[in-house]
This record gives structure tokens, sequence and C-alpha cells, in this order.
């Protein structure tokens, strides 16, 4: 029954079911393009083609550390103040104070990353500090390396790691000024 309907409605001479007499009307019997500019028969081939360029660098490799400081660091030219979080897709600024402000709920970022995380550097600092065995292991568990070391050699190695295509992520704490 709607068929049948729809087809008298789409009868010849009509538009979207309306009537439009016997007589058709020159502006609609022909479809002309306007544009405000001629394109010649490359041009067209060109439009019916679709490339793709890719902007963005594969996952791992992408952030290097150029330089710390007390105040921070210089990674990948973007200044960041205080400690940081430095994620294969991203750097983000890290809540953490010191070493022993290094727990599980501070690692969370690290491990829910997808894809995972292969080594995580940490650098704590002027000196290598010993983190707490739990939060070591709770990380051995999730799959994750972990390297602990001071703020300059956490640098290279991460920037290391990074230069290797590995899926390396960085927690950075800027060491202290020295006096």
């Amino acid at each position: 029954m709607a068929a049948v309907s729809c087809a008298r409605l789409l009868s010849p001479g009509s538009v979207h079911g309306l009537r439009l007499g016997s007589r058709i009307l020159p502006a609609l019997s022909r479809v002309s393009l306007v544009r405000g500019h001629r394109l010649g028969p490359a041009d067209d081939e060109l439009y019916q083609r679709t490339t793709v360029s890719v902007m963005q660098k594969e996952a791992g490799g992408g952030a290097v550390v150029y330089s710390y400081s007390p105040r921070g660091f210089n990674i990948s030219g973007n200044k960041v103040f205080g400690p940081c979080a430095v994620l294969p897709p991203a750097v983000l600024q890290w809540n953490v104070g010191c070493h022993t402000d290094i727990t599980v709920e501070s690692l969370s970022l690290f491990y829910l990353l997808e894809p995972r995380i292969e080594v995580l550097v940490l650098g704590t600092g002027a000196r290598t500090e010993r983190l707490d065995p739990n939060v070591l292991n709770f990380l051995k568990k999730k799959g994750i390396a972990v390297e602990v070391q001071d703020t300059p050699n956490a640098c290279a190695t991460f920037n290391f790691l990074s230069s290797e295509r590995r899926l390396a992520a960085a927690g950075l704490i800027p060491p202290p000024a020295v006096e």
C-alpha cells in the first residue's frame, strides 16, 4: 500500500510529490552548477581521489627531554614547571612533591594507558631514592618495568628508550637548586 501511494506521489512531472503542471519550467529543466572559477578535467579528477597524510608520529619516540632545571623541564620545546609525567601521547604536570609522594595512586595514570607502556622511568631528584617496595611490586604485577634513577640520568634513559621507539613513560621530579 505504501509503495503504491509513493508511486502516485512521484509521478512524472512532479517533484517530492508536488505536481508541477503540464508545462516544465525552463529553470527546472536544466541543471547548471555555478562556480566562482572554472575547473579543468585534471582538477575534477583530483577531487574524486582522496589522500590522507598522517601528521602524528607513532607512539613511542615522540617526546624528548631537552633540559631540566630546579624549576622544571623543557620537553620537546614545551616548558613544564615542577614535576611532570611524560606519556607517549602527552606531557602532564604530576602532583608529587618528592619521592615519598610516589604511591600507587600517583602512578595510576601510567598503568591505565592503552597501549600499555613497557618501561616507566622515575627521576627522583638530585639523588636516586628508594621507593616503597609495595609500589614497585604493584607495577611489576601490571607488567611495567620500572627504572628508578636520579633525574639527570632518568632524562637520559627516557630519551634513549624513546629514540629506540620503546613504549616508555617518565615521572620526573626536578632536582633542587645547588647552593
